[in-house]
């Protein structure tokens, strides 16, 4: 996400609330509409906005090697305090460059409650990004988000058929798509969600 981007701003300064609304949410009720998708351990998993480390710490214990990626340092440093035990290794970078993983290649890569974050232009450049994080067979997870757009507040509308086009244009099959509700109670009115699951 830009520098540019003001949700980042909201997320610095409001980190520690979202954090303690992130963490009642439970991953293994978060994944399961995917979870048949998932890599079994070891894997190669990078958390792209990864937030209060909720899902990394969860992958990471269940034996992958996660990389957590979060641009929001008040969120990366607490979430490192909260998870100090999970062996993360977390990195301070952005979408859609993260040249911070420059070389790297992982088995997934998720993008859980980020996508609509990115405007167009930068969806673009994140999609041939994650392709050339993606090793050989290689899974994508994303989830898009269908609600109120406040462009002026980081938050751009989901498209759905778009990102499917973009991600095949980008060598990527869906191997799902799948609609979900929100997790949190705070968010269940008027947003709902698109889980994809590409692979590379």
């Amino acid at each position: 996400m830009s520098g540019e981007n003001p949700a980042l701003a909201l997320y610095a300064a409001h980190g520690a609330a979202l954090a303690e609304r992130y963490e009642t949410v439970a991953p293994a009720q978060l994944f399961a509409p995917v979870a048949d998708l998932l890599p079994v351990a070891p894997a190669r998993v990078a958390d792209l906005g990864a937030g209060s480390g909720r899902d990394a710490a969860w992958f990471a214990g269940q034996g992958h090697q996660v990389t957590a990626v979060e641009p929001v340092s008040e969120l990366r440093e607490a979430a490192r305090l909260r998870h100090v035990d999970a062996g993360i290794d977390w990195v301070a970078d952005q979408l859609p460059g993260l040249a911070g993983l420059e070389g790297r290649r992982f088995d997934l890569l998720l993008l859980i409650a980020v996508w609509h974050h990115l405007d167009g232009l930068q969806r673009q450049e994140a999609m041939g990004r994650l392709r050339d994080l993606s090793a050989d067979g290689a899974h994508v997870v994303l989830s898009l988000r269908h609600g109120p757009e406040q462009p002026k507040s980081g938050v751009f509308a989901a498209d759905v058929e778009g990102t499917i086009s973009l991600a095949e244009a980008n060598g990527f099959r869906v191997l799902r798509r799948v609609e979900a509700e929100a997790q949190q109670r705070q968010d269940a009115a008027g947003i709902n969600w698109t889980w994809l699951v590409l692979a590379a």
